[in-house]
Parts: C-alpha cells; structure tokens; sequence
C-alpha cells in the first residue's frame, strides 16, 4: 500500500477517535463477515498481515489451507455514525489473500475486479445505480423477527399512514454521513415496503455500498424495534422485494458508450450488443442475481417483477428496460436482481454477459412493447421470449451449462456455490411445509 495513503487513513482514523476497526468481507454467498481489531492493529493491517482462518468461512477453504489474509482497500474507510465518538467504531472492506500474496479464487470482490479489467481492455469502465427495496418488520416481545407489518401504506404513500418513514428517514441520514449520495428514498408498493436508491458510481463501489447498505439498514432498524429484511418475498399474495439493476458503460475518456444521438432510439451499438449478450446470458446468470429459492416466489406473474426474457423501451413487463433519460444518463436497467444477491457476483456476471454480446456482436430481438403477462405461451413462443428459470435447482442447471458466466466465478467459486445452492435446494425439496399441511392433511 503507498506510503502517503496509508499515513493518510491512520490520521483519519486518530482526528475520528478510532477505537476498533472492522475488517469486512464478503463470503461466496453474500454474507458480509468482519474481524474487529483495536487501533493500535491498523497499520499492521493496512500492511496486509492480518491473517484469520478461511476454513471458518462457508466457501472459502478446508481445513488443512485455511490460513488467508485480509488487505484493506483504504479508499473503503469509513465511521459507522451511530457509535460513541469516544472509542468510535471504523470499517475498512477488503480483498482476501493467500499466504504467497496471490489473490484467493473464492474471493467474490476479486471475481469482479477480474471482469472489470476485462472490460477495462476493451476500452470500457462500468457504471452501476441501484434500486434496493427491503420490508421493515415487528419483532416479538423476544426479539425475534415476525412478518407483522408495522403499516398499511402504498407506493410514495407519507405519515401517518407509512409509520416507517422515520426509520428510513434515519437510515438516509446515516448512509449519507457515510459517504453515499442519496436520490430518493419512499414507500413501495406492498405495505411494510420501502425504497431507498443512492448515485450511481463505478462497479466496485457500488457492491461495496451494497453490502454497507444492507448492514445500515438492518442495524437502524433494530434501533428503531423494526427488523429489516432483504428475502426477497417474504409475503404471498403482495409484491416482492427487487433491486433493479441500472447499468451503463464508458468509454476512458468519459464518453457514454451506449449513447448514439444519430439513431431512432438514440441507443448505440454498443448498448444493442449489450443487451444481447444480457438476454443471451439471462437464465445463466440468475443463479446470481436470484440465488435463493425464495427469489424465485418473487420471480412470477402480477407483481411487478419479470419472469420473461425479453427488453424494450417502456415496458415494465420485460426483464431489460431502456429508461428514457438520454446523454450521459443513457442506461440499461436489468429488472431481475433482487437484494439477496452476492452484488459482487451479480454485477460481474451481468458484465460479462453484456461484453460478450459486445465482443461477438450479439443483436437482440426486437423489442416487445405490450405486455408479456397478457401474452399466451403460444403468443410467447412465436415471438421468441423464454422464461427465467422457475426455480434455483433449474437457474443454477443452466449455470452451470453457461461457460461464460461460469468463467466468472471460476472453478474455486462455481464449485462452491453450485455446492451450497444443491444442498440448500434439497433441504427445501424435502422439506414438509405449512402449505402441504392445509392443503393435504385432511384431504387424504
């Protein structure tokens, strides 16, 4: 790490009053992990010498190579606001690191940075906004989360009828102290719902402000009684929980490469291609963007979120959308995400579907402008639209058949997950649930 940057950090850390410091991770499957030090450790740690066992850590490593390290990304520090400003509390997000100082394989922040690069190649940088929703909960006299919601609002519904507001109105002002641009937050549509979208900035920041996001969020909620949840429907019968995904890409001198004033649509190319490679790749990569078997109960007809493999210019029904806004704002809003992804696997993957609709100039379909959920499937099929997988045992099948998307996790990480998602498929499959009780216990 240069000299300047880390003197840099460690005075930041002495003018803030820095007691303890969290060196944050994220493990292959989207859960952020944290080894808290004093002080007094962070310019060991800066330096890259903090080791801790990856055999702990699902995913990682066995047992008899477990030894990793953590190396701080210094541009990642930053205050948690609702701490003491005595004995306050840091956290630095890192990249892992073997014992030989190679990056580890199963680190899902270096399986971004590699697709990032590969972009960066062909002459492109990676733009990402995203749209997080979440429900706000009651929890039991215990403290033990319940799906009771704490109103009856709808969309950009406001006091008294949205009793959450001043939650998220805290959460907004925490994010903010932490650095993040805040563009709009509100109710959504399902009651207990809510939305809170920041600025768009490069890839790699934005998943790492995924992850602090998620870990504000929850962490303001609890301080305010509530349980906040990423599951994507937590709720039959009411809308699920998504996090559209708005990307874009740049030339390196600073140019919208998906803009092209001169054509009808004012869509480049480049953005053509792009959205190819996306509906090309899409059932490949929703093991990664819907990567729990919840996601896909959000994943059906009626609520908003796309089942279909499809794009246009307006229609909400389809998975791609080419929001309107032209210029610099040019932008592809890829509409399956949803808030339990790992951010650093869903964008890569996204990525790299859409470089390699650049690379082998993939056309899309024509765009569809009526509504697919009216469509019939014999409508469907002569005009070429599939569906998303249906469940996470088929979305990570066809992962695994996808050569390109597998290439961005590597065998380290695709076996891993593959792993993981399998058994976590089997334990839902051979579960017995409240359903089959209603429905078959006094039937047969």
């Amino acid at each position: 790490m240069d000299a300047a940057v880390k003197k840099e950090v460690l005075e930041k850390a002495r003018e803030m009053g820095v007691k303890f410091i969290r060196l944050q991770f994220t493990d292959i499957f989207g859960v952020l992990k944290n080894v808290a030090i004093t002080v007094e450790q962070l310019e060991k740690a800066l330096d890259g010498e903090l080791m801790f066992d990856g055999s702990s850590i699902h995913g990682f490593t066995r047992i008899e190579e477990s030894d990793m390290y953590l190396r701080p990304d210094p541009s990642t520090f930053a205050v948690f606001p609702w701490r003491p400003r005595e004995g306050a509390v840091a956290r630095l997000i890192c990249d892992v690191y073997n014992p030989d100082g190679t990056p580890f394989e199963g680190c899902p922040r270096y399986a971004l940075k590699k697709v990032l690069a590969e972009a960066r190649e062909m002459g492109y940088t990676m733009n990402v906004g995203p749209e997080c929703e979440f429900f706000l909960f009651h929890v039991d006299k215990d403290g033990n989360p319940t799906t009771h919601t704490h109103d009856q609002a709808g969309y950009f519904d406001m006091t008294p009828i949205d009793m959450g507001e001043n939650a998220r109105r805290f959460m907004v002002l925490t994010l903010e102290e932490m650095g993040f641009e805040i563009e709009a937050s509100h109710h959504e549509v399902a009651p207990g719902q809510h939305e809170i979208d920041f600025k768009y900035s490069d890839a790699l920041d934005v998943a790492d402000k995924i992850m602090t996001f998620k870990f504000v969020v929850r962490t303001i909620a609890q301080r305010h009684g509530l349980h906040a949840t990423f599951m994507p429907k937590p709720i039959f019968g009411i809308n699920g929980s998504g996090m559209h995904m708005n990307q874009s890409l740049f030339t390196l001198d600073g140019e919208n490469a998906f803009y092209d004033p001169s054509t009808p649509d004012q869509l480049s190319e480049t953005a053509k291609y792009y959205i190819g490679g996306l509906i090309k790749h899409a059932r490949a990569f929703a093991a990664l963007t819907n990567s729990s078997v919840n996601s896909y109960k959000r994943l059906v007809p009626g609520y908003e979120a796309p089942c279909y493999v499809a794009w246009s210019l307006a229609n909400r029904s389809c998975l791609i959308r080419i929001p309107a806004k032209r210029g610099m704002s040019t932008r592809v809003e890829l509409r399956n995400p949803d808030p339990a992804c790992n951010p650093y696997l869903a964008i890569a993957a996204a990525l790299k579907a859409g470089l390699d609709g650049i690379k082998n100039k993939i056309a899309p379909p024509a765009p569809t402008e009526s509504n697919i959920y009216h469509m019939d499937a014999a409508q469907r099929s002569a005009e070429g639209i599939v569906s998303l997988p249906a469940s996470l045992h088929e979305a990570v099948m066809e992962l695994q058949a996808n050569p390109v998307i597998s290439s961005v996790l590597g065998d380290h990480i695709l076996s891993r997950f593959v792993e993981g998602k399998m058994e976590e498929w089997d334990e839902f499959r051979t579960t017995v649930h409240e359903w089959e009780i209603k429905k078959y216990l006094t039937m047969y």
